[in-house]
């Protein structure tokens, strides 16, 4: 087994320059080690760091998370033989990193370790004259002793017309310099479409420890442009999502940037991008599963590329029936057919009490099942849906008032006439039978609703207090689901409401400062907040009862005023207070309701959240008892 691994090809991998192409040069290493690291709080990615061993010496590398699923079923182990298919040699801190992207397994389980290898990185900084050892069956990669790292440092005064023509020379693709111009800004990087400086970096090999690098990427998403004022000042922003064959990240531009090259990027096309910052990930703005984030600076370079061996945007879809069964303010991608577009209409934005166009859209799928999708600003008013289109939408927003909607947000990607197998089966199915459907629909009416309509719960999935707790409901891993008919028995006065953001869609609770209220999502100061529910209630049935909290919906809608009415009315009236509390005690209503475990100092309990109250309709319920008597 041990002729099978190529000895001198961490030497190679690590001393070589430039850095061996992982399509050329596939060699097979012995896996040491494997080792999860610890990723930024909110990730919940995991990573992992594998030792790679050559026999003579070893490196570290990273595995991209598209190799999770080797490492969870063992495939990648301790010992385990690899042919390396897939990879970027990343130059960090004076020392080679290897990114490996692809692997196959030439034998997951071996018993022993083989040779007595020793770091690699002993043997000096990458790009020390160290020759390959003898008898490396690795090829020996032209200037293999050349004193310069993979990612080669560039001097201001190189760039312009020089650095384009030798980015082209490294990069293979010929082509002399473009515009040139003084300092370089205009620099071209080779013929055909632009070629890239020094070696290639996927994104999912991108971090904060890397000056230099060049990404080739998909814009999948782009923003509107988005202004805002304060006291620090007035500004600009607008972001893209990019994307390549190994991951997703987020890219923003302030200001100078929106003026450089909001016009420039373009959904659906390939560009260079390179010179930009990476910092740790914001995940309040963003729903893209990547611990980073890039920054457009002044100086980031920018440039069309000719070749579209990118993939397209990745989609998992969900049927409209299942999503009934995703957790509010959770994201979803969705295929349908636009049966019905609504008028363009407008709301008030509360931030700045400026009109704000929408516009709603009825979907369809073969689940037989519609559902409301708002489009908002620009999109809604740019909108066609004539000859009721197929779309496909990304990391839209589940909202969760009156039954289910949906909701384009900042990130979220919508396109037209995909041309995708699954869509053109849908039109077809659509064309054929779907026109004369009668359609199950989520009511977006109110919080009511009879049995007839899709938010209705079937008798069989109720489920009592007790069995509610015998059968541990929540105490798993993941978010669970119940409902339950019983009766509300108390409401605590004391807390019942946060002071929130203002802004449409951002709720984020707000702190007061001397001259008003702050909201650090927003970066904005208010005059006032926005108070939203988050009510504390016991409901009971004839097998127990339990706490479960309230949100501002259904808050609403069991107190029947908003939470700044009744803290007004706290303030004015304590017994009218009051009295709007007794009045939502012993109602009897049906409670669709999440259950997920949480720990707070050093305890473990299950908490309860109302996703819905729909109140009883009692001639179904008899009717349904009837059914029941007969049936025994």
């Amino acid at each position: 087994m041990a002729e099978e691994i190529s000895q001198g090809a961490v030497h190679n991998l690590y001393y070589s320059d430039p850095a061996p192409e992982s399509g050329v040069f596939q060699p097979t290493l012995q896996a040491l080690s494997v080792k999860r690291i610890q990723t930024p709080a909110g990730n919940t990615t995991e990573r992992y760091r594998v030792i790679l061993s050559d026999g003579q010496h070893y490196l570290q590398s990273m595995l991209a998370t598209q190799l999770n699923p080797l490492i969870e079923s063992k495939q990648i182990d301790k010992n385990s033989l690899l042919k390396l298919t897939g990879y970027s040699m990343n130059y960090v801190q004076g020392r080679r990193l290897l990114i490996l992207l692809a692997a196959d397994i030439v034998q997951a389980q071996v018993d022993q370790k083989f040779g007595n290898p020793s770091a690699i990185d002993n043997l000096g900084a990458p790009g020390a004259n160290n020759n390959s050892p003898a008898g490396g069956s690795a090829p020996k990669a032209e200037n293999s002793n050349n004193t310069k790292p993979a990612v080669q440092e560039t001097k201001p005064a190189q760039m312009g017309p020089a650095r384009g023509g030798a980015a082209g020379a490294r990069g293979g693709r010929g082509g002399a310099a473009g515009r040139g111009g003084a300092g370089g800004a205009g620099a071209s990087r080779g013929g055909g479409g632009g070629a890239p400086m020094g070696p290639l970096y996927p994104i999912e090999g991108l971090s904060p420890y890397q000056n230099k690098w060049t990404i080739k990427a998909r814009v999948t998403q782009k923003s509107d442009i988005k202004h805002w004022s304060n006291q620090r000042g007035e500004g600009k922003l607008f972001s893209v999502t990019l994307m390549d064959e190994t991951a997703e990240i987020k890219a923003t531009g302030f200001n100078e940037a929106v003026d450089n090259f909001y016009e420039k990027l373009q959904e659906g096309k390939v560009y260079y991008v390179s010179r930009a910052r990476v910092n740790i990930a914001k995940k309040q703005f963003s729903n893209i599963n990547n611990e980073y984030e890039i920054m457009f600076e002044n100086n980031t370079e920018i440039e069309p590329c000719d070749d579209d061996n990118v993939p397209q945007v990745q989609y998992k879809f969900v049927p409209i029936s299942e999503i009934a069964n995703v957790e509010k303010d959770q994201t979803v991608d969705i295929l349908a057919v636009v049966k019905e577009v609504g008028e363009l209409g407008s709301i008030t934005s509360k931030a700045t009490q400026k009109p704000f166009a929408k516009r709603d859209l009825t979907l369809v799928d073969q689940s037989q099942h519609s559902i409301r999708l708002t489009l908002w600003g620009k999109q809604a008013e740019n909108f066609k849906g004539d000859e009721q289109p197929v779309i496909a939408a990304k990391g839209v927003k589940v909202g969760d008032f009156g039954g289910r909607s949906l909701s384009m947000f900042s990130s979220s990607t919508m396109s037209l006439h995909p041309d995708i197998d699954q869509a053109h089966a849908l039109k077809g199915w659509f064309d054929a039978e779907g026109m004369s459907v009668q359609y199950q629909t989520y009511s977006n009416s109110g919080m009511g609703g009879g049995a007839g309509g899709a938010q209705a719960i079937r008798p069989d999935e109720i489920k009592t207090i007790g069995q509610v707790k015998d059968d541990n409901i929540g105490t798993s891993d993941k978010t669970e689901y119940f409902s339950t008919r019983a009766t509300i028995n108390f409401l605590k006065h004391e807390t019942f409401s946060y002071p929130a953001c203002p802004t449409e869609g951002c709720n984020k609770k707000v702190v007061e400062e001397g001259d008003g209220w702050r909201c650090e999502k927003c970066d904005r100061t208010y005059p006032a907040p926005l108070h939203r529910y988050i009510l504390s209630l016991s409901i009971m049935d004839h097998s127990g009862h339990i706490w479960v909290t309230a949100f501002n919906d259904v808050g609403e809608q069991l107190l029947g005023k908003t939470a700044n009415e009744l803290i007004e009315l706290k303030d004015m009236d304590e017994a009218a207070f009051s009295a709007a509390f007794t009045k939502a005690q012993a109602r009897s209503l049906t409670f669709s309701c999440s259950a997920r475990q949480d720990t707070f100092n050093d305890q473990t309990r299950v908490r309860y959240s109302i996703r819905r109250a729909i109140p009883i309709d009692y001639k179904t319920e008899a009717m349904n008892l009837a059914k029941l008597i007969e049936a025994m």
